[in-house]
């Protein structure tokens, strides 16, 4: 007897859509994601994809027109509702642009509810394509099956977010300088946190006090290695994680 052919199929393309999605209510896709599922997914009428659109979760969607510079899809069942991240938000200082790209795509991957791209005195840059950035973490949150999409706050000053800083939310931050063990201290923690991570070069001397000395801060180590700022992000956002995330569900 044959086995029963999977559903949706695994070779699915995976897609983030304006939303909201509702069955049966056409999708017109255009642009990049037409070219990428007509030409590169090769899709044709009948075939499935899953779209997503940040708000009513995961569909899948039948193809009922494929043509070369625009798609329609029609969702036919909602496969999962939208997903509940966890309270998490990664405060990083700004890098080179290939360091930076890395830590978005590995944040939404690890779970990250908001990215706070922040600038300090050794930052290296001080200015953030938005639109390359919601694409990167789009396509990684396509990759990963994530249904929830991190939000990506504009660039702020250190000062300013210091200043604007929500007292019910902690906030860990990164010191090489040292501080209390992180995994130990985020298992202790309550849900609602964010973590800052300095630049290459790390804080400088005034930065560190006035980061001490914001209400709710609490210093962290990472270990006894200096990390770069890339791989501090993505390492402690995955202690968060399995201190405190979803990775037990």
């Amino acid at each position: 007897m044959p086995a029963t052919p999977a559903w949706p199929p695994r070779s699915a393309p995976r897609l983030f859509v304006p939303g909201p999605l509702a069955e049966g209510v056409p999708v017109p896709v255009e642009g990049n994601q037409a070219h990428y599922l007509a030409r590169v997914m090769r899709i044709k009428e009948g075939d499935i994809a899953i779209l997503c659109d940040d708000m009513t979760g995961e569909w899948a969607a039948r193809v009922t027109q494929a043509g070369k510079r625009d798609v329609i899809l029609e969702p036919v069942e909602r496969l999962r509702p939208r997903e509940n991240v966890p309270d998490f938000w990664l405060c990083a200082a700004l890098l080179k642009k290939d360091k930076f790209d890395l830590v978005l795509e590995k944040a939404t991957e690890l779970g990250v509810a908001r990215i706070l791209p922040v600038i300090t005195r050794r930052c290296v840059a001080d200015k953030l394509n938005m639109d390359r950035a919601r694409l990167i973490v789009t396509e990684a949150a396509e990759q990963c099956a994530r249904t929830a999409l991190p939000q990506i706050a504009q660039p702020v000053k250190l000062d300013a977010l210091l200043a604007g800083w929500p007292a019910q939310r902690a906030l860990f931050f990164a010191d090489e300088l040292g501080g209390e063990p992180a995994l130990q201290r985020f298992t202790s923690a309550g849900a609602a946190a964010a973590l800052l991570i300095g630049p290459e070069g790390g804080f400088e001397d005034g930065e560190r006090a006035a980061v001490r000395g914001a209400d709710g801060a609490v210093p962290v180590t990472l270990g006894p290695r200096i990390l770069r700022g890339e791989t501090a992000a993505i390492a402690a956002t995955a202690l968060w994680m399995a201190a405190k995330g979803d990775w037990d569900e």
